[in-house]
Formats: structure tokens, C-alpha cells, sequence
């Protein structure tokens, strides 16, 4: 993969994408930069202030975009079912793609509105009820794609399928890798039943390298640590790339001709720089604990995949 960048981005007229957490970060840019190649997106956010914000912000950076602010709240299954049921009037029965980009990271203890361990829920629960959700019209899409955006830090842990929630033992940054690594495992068991049913949706994942987002310092901000709040807050002034830097692995894998399904890509050097294959974990590529975390993802969310209407490659 050479030293792609946004002006690799190919036109993009003609295509919808749902881009969730696009009010700030990694998100916003992924939104903007498919609305400035012509892409019709949908900015899926929790606030629907800083939603319309975003939303005002890329319409003057972009005049010509085609986008739309929908209000989505990943941890509470209830606005992820609203929200996909009322997706008709923007997309239509097409999706070409999904970005499950929206995430929390090193909280402390607290659960979602369905009674989940807030990182689990919000990172994977949430964008695994929405993926199931949409996968319809995604299935219903010749060259769809959905990427799904994890960290270097699943390296961290590995998930404890017997302790999910993480009610009997809690770390914030443990939990945060664990949910991080479900993502992985979740786009690794995704890649595998759709080619199990001869579908071409690709299935991908990315990573932002260390970026400097909001989503660093909102643990220690909730809590009132402000010595490690603005110990955070230096780390991204003089090591983090910026947003935009850490966008680049999303736009590549939702974007480049022939991106491979089950595909990790961000920075080169593992914090910073052009997109690339990136380093997993041995255990996000384990076929019996993708299976055992999607028949548990299943069970907690009500949400049960049908690929019956996957169109067969080739």
C-alpha cells in the first residue's frame, strides 16, 4: 500500500454512507472528507447539539455536501433500532457503507440504558445491533462495505467471556481493550459468515494510531482527575498526529479499490503516519471465540443476522 491519503479517495457520487460518532475527531473528518468526494452521509450522533453542529461546521467546509444529522445513541438499543427504522428517507433502501466509528474509552464503572458494561455496550453491543440492523440494505448494495474502528490497544486483553459486563472484576483501560478487541472479533466472524454466504460485502476494521481526539480525556474529565487530564492533553499536543492523520485508516479501508474483508489497516508505524496492514492479536482471528462472542452479542441485543439475501459474488 503506497503513502495513501485523501486524494487517493475514490469519487464517491452516487454513494450513502452512515458514519456513527461523526460529531468530533475521527469521525467528523471520516463524514467530511466522503461528503467532499461526493458521498450522501449521515452524521450519527448521541447529542443532537453537537450532531447539528458538526453538521453546520461540514456544510460550510464542504458547500456542495449532501448530509444529514440523525441522532443515535449507541448504548441504548432502543435509539439503535429507531434509528435504523428510520434511515428510508435519507438512504432509501441502499447503504454502501457503514462506519462504526463511534466509542468511549477508559470509563469508569458504569453501564448502558440495557444494563451493559458502558465500553462493552457502546463499543461493540451498540455497533453490532446497528451493523445486524442495516445489514440488509448493505446486503441489498453491490460493493458495500462496513468498517469498524478499533485501537492498537486491544493488544491489552483479551475479552472474559465470563465476565462480559465486568461485574466481577473492572479496570477502565482492561475493559477498553477487551471492547476494542471485540471489534476486531466481531469484524473477523462478520468477514466469515458473509463469505460463508457467497456475499462481496467487505468487512474491515481500522485504527487511528494515537490521534488527539476528545475521546482521551472524557474518563478523567467525568471524574474531576484533572492532573491526568492535563497530562492527556500534553501527550496530544506533542506526540498525537492530529485527527486528520488518524482518519486516514478509516477513509482507506472504507474506500480503496480492493481493500480485502477482515482487513486491520492504520498508521504505518503503529501511532502515526500513512495508512497500512496493521498488527491483531492472535485471539481476534480465533474462529471458535468469534462464534462464542457472536452468540453472545445475539442473546444480549435481540439482534439475530439474516443473510438470506446475500447476493453471491462473482
Amino acid at each position: 500500500m503506497t503513502r495513501w491519503n485523501t486524494r487517493h479517495i475514490p469519487d464517491q457520487t452516487g454513494r450513502s454512507a452512515v458514519v456513527t460518532g461523526a460529531n468530533s475527531g475521527i469521525g467528523y473528518i471520516t463524514a467530511r472528507e466522503l461528503a467532499r468526494r461526493g458521498a450522501r452521509v449521515v452524521l450519527a450522533c448521541r447529542s443532537a447539539s453537537r450532531g447539528k453542529a458538526a453538521l453546520d461546521r461540514l456544510r460550510t467546509e464542504v458547500p456542495a455536501a449532501k448530509a444529514e444529522f440523525r441522532p443515535l445513541d449507541l448504548a441504548d438499543l432502543s435509539s439503535v433500532r429507531d434509528f435504523a427504522a428510520t434511515l428510508d428517507g435519507f438512504t432509501g433502501d441502499r447503504l454502501d457503507l457503514l462506519v462504526n466509528n463511534a466509542g468511549v474509552m477508559a470509563l469508569p464503572y458504569r453501564t448502558t440504558a440495557d444494563g451493559f458494561e458502558m465500553q462493552f455496550g457502546t463499543n461493540h453491543l451498540g455497533h453490532f445491533a446497528l451493523t445486524g440492523l442495516l445489514l440488509p440494505r448493505l446486503l441489498a448494495t453491490p460493493g458495500a462495505r462496513v468498517v469498524s474502528v478499533s485501537s492498537m490497544l486491544h493488544a491489552l486483553a483479551d475479552l472474559d467471556f465470563d465476565d462480559l459486563n465486568g461485574e466481577r472484576s473492572y479496570g477502565r483501560w482492561i475493559a477498553y481493550g477487551r471492547s476494542k478487541s471485540a471489534n476486531l472479533l466481531f469484524v473477523h466472524e462478520l468477514a466469515r459468515r458473509l463469505a460463508a454466504a457467497g456475499s462481496p460485502l467487505v468487512a474491515a476494521a481500522s485504527h487511528p494510531g494515537y490521534a488527539a481526539t476528545n475521546l482521551q480525556t472524557a474518563g478523567a474529565r467525568m471524574e474531576g482527575r484533572n492532573s491526568a487530564e492535563r497530562v492527556i492533553e500534553l501527550g496530544n499536543r506533542l506526540i498525537a498526529q492530529p485527527a486528520e492523520g488518524g482518519a486516514l485508516g478509516t477513509l482507506c479501508a472504507a474506500t480503496a479499490p480492493h481493500m480485502r474483508p477482515d482487513s486491520f489497516v492504520g498508521p504505518r508505524n503503529g501511532l502515526r503516519g500513512a495508512p497500512a496492514q496493521s498488527f491483531r492479536a492472535p485471539w481476534t482471528k480465533q474462529d471458535a471465540n468469534g462464534e462464542r462472542l457472536w452468540a453472545a452479542s445475539e442473546q444480549l441485543t435481540g439482534v439475530h443476522y439474516d443473510f438470506s439475501a446475500a447476493h453471491p459474488s462473482g
